[in-house]
């Protein structure tokens, strides 16, 4: 099937066949598909749109496209895993250190969690750079080590392995040039095309809206969510998915290393009352209903609490760290062994008042100067640096209790972006209401999977 009569198909309206998509991800892969080819697919998908069925064929065939892991036998001796295989994704955020907290936490439930993370795209921070972070630390363990530490430890956080669906990675690299990354359908394959490529007997979604989310209008956002749980069923991996605010800064902290010791604190009981907290308690209690632990919400939050208060929750993520490379008391010592910046000064408010808004994709951008992330593709990261203890909205501000510290190279860094912290931040006289944490949940049993094949 050549694959301009494809891109023509899809150009003109039609709906593409197993064995068309299949042909066409075929030739991304082994690089009959031409890019300028697949630029025209892409804007053909982007113009005309692909019903459920069509992205979920689509996702398959990525995640075909490489190795799909299996752990029915995990263990190095061949034996069994005694629990479901689970994951979670999340469309990026500032201060998201949720996965750091997440993964151990649902492994101390009985959960088994394979976790493949991202670098930081955009104002957005990557798990994989947190991780970067930590000394030692071996984010592409070979085949065999990461069966092992699943398997003793029940989760490892590591990155994309170049057999991981491969065509995924060449057509976002075309994407990104064409002006079709804001294409419904192509995010959906793009994003279950990697996690489906884990083997997982379920997944959770974490859609961001909000100033600091990559989707932008609330509608778009609340789409991708019923769109990801939709084809996520149809291919066969039962799927929820959360749309939880990006209106403020979800951690106190936002940086690699300084992520890395709010989300230590956290599992060490420390921080009891954040929202941090709150929305990877949400989501890692979907976790555990959707891979079958419990059967209902308040079921899975009376166990995560016990796992949490118990330290178990704790002692899985210092035996990840320490069984991938990284230095056994991290959780013990995290100050110790993390990256220190040279500067670290107070933002004080340009006058007093209540947090009434921000701009969080201009706070990750802050982060983004400092060094903390990627202006280009390749660009050297200083996980040191980064914003601490940042105010929330609601929160009353003065120069007792400054927006943030600013942890940075120079002073001159340090200055430059307080100002660009104040600039993000409105102040307001009176105390506003924060938004809720999370606005909505998708699941796949709430959804009608028919009439959606009727949408675009």
């Amino acid at each position: 099937m050549l694959p301009q009569e494809i891109i023509r198909a899809k150009r003109d309206g039609e709906r593409l066949d197993d064995d068309a998509i299949r042909a066409f991800v075929a030739g991304i892969t082994d690089g009959r598909v031409g890019d300028e080819q697949l630029g025209a697919f892409a804007m053909a998908v982007f113009l005309n749109g692909m019903d459920r069925a069509e992205t979920a064929r689509l996702t398959l065939a990525m995640r075909d496209s490489g190795s799909v892991l299996d752990f029915s036998g995990a263990g190095l001796d061949g034996s069994m895993l005694d629990g479901p295989v689970l994951d979670k994704h999340s469309t990026g955020g500032v201060g998201d250190s949720v996965s750091l907290i997440l993964g151990p936490w649902v492994a101390a439930c009985g959960g088994y969690v394979p976790m493949i993370s991202g670098q930081g795209l955009g104002h957005t921070g990557g798990t994989l750079d947190k991780l970067s972070a930590i000394p030692g630390y071996d984010p592409f363990p070979g085949r065999a080590r990461l069966s092992a530490v699943v398997a003793d430890v029940g989760v490892a956080i590591i990155g994309q392995t170049d057999d991981l669906a491969p065509a995924d990675r060449r057509f976002y690299a075309v994407r990104d040039v064409t002006a079709t990354v804001e294409c419904i359908p192509l995010i959906v394959a793009s994003i279950l095309s990697k996690k489906l490529a884990e083997g997982l007997d379920a997944l959770v979604m974490d859609v961001k809206t909000g100033s600091g989310s990559v989707m932008g209008e609330p509608a778009r956002c609340l789409e991708l969510a019923r769109a990801i749980v939709e084809v996520a069923g149809r291919a066969g991996t039962p799927t929820s998915a959360l749309v939880t605010d990006m209106n403020q800064v979800l951690g106190r902290n936002a940086g690699n290393a300084l992520e890395v010791i709010e989300a230590v604190e956290v599992l060490r009981g420390e921080r009891r009352d954040s929202r941090l907290l709150d929305v990877t308690r949400e989501l890692a209690a979907e976790m555990l209903i959707a891979g079958g632990l419990h059967g209902d919400r308040d079921d899975a939050l009376t166990a995560l609490d016990r796992a949490l208060a118990s330290g178990a929750a704790a002692e899985r993520f210092s035996r990840m760290v320490a069984a991938l490379g990284g230095p056994a008391d991290l959780v013990d010592r995290p100050e110790v062994s993390l990256p220190r910046a040279a500067v670290a000064i107070d933002i004080a408010p340009a006058h007093d008042g209540y947090v009434e808004a921000m701009d969080v994709r201009e706070i990750g951008m802050a982060v983004v100067g400092l060094g903390g992330g990627r202006h280009r593709g390749g660009q050297a990261v200083d996980y040191s640096v980064g914003l601490e203890n940042v105010a929330g909205i609601g929160e009353h501000v003065d120069r007792d209790r400054p927006l943030a510290r600013v942890h940075a190279a120079s002073d001159t860094d340090a200055d430059r972006a307080a100002g660009r912290i104040r600039r993000a931040v409105r102040i307001a006289d009176r105390p506003t209401t924060p938004p809720p944490r999370v606005l909505t949940t998708f699941r796949a049993g709430d959804l009608d999977f028919e009439s959606a094949d009727k949408r675009r």
